[in-house]
């Protein structure tokens, strides 16, 4: 099955979407620190992140940093 990546941003919310493959029923989990990750109800598996204050942040410092493991698999 291939899977996109979609990227959005937002510049009037400064929210920066990252979705992977096909939109599906999703809950989101808090990672703290105004990141989440999109989870996909029927399997479990990530299908995307979500950063608030995405340009205020990278005003700040060129880095974001998102606490590991989270693993996201993609394949073509």
């Amino acid at each position: 099955m291939k899977n996109n990546m979609i990227i959005h941003y937002d510049e009037e919310d400064d929210i920066l979407e990252i979705r992977i493959g096909k939109p599906t029923e999703s809950y989101f989990n808090d990672l703290g620190d105004d990141i989440f990750e999109r989870i996909d109800k029927k399997n479990g598996k990530i299908k995307g992140l979500t950063i608030l204050n995405f340009k205020k942040r990278t005003e700040k410092s060129k880095s974001i940093n998102i606490s590991l493991p989270l693993k996201i698999k993609l394949t073509s």
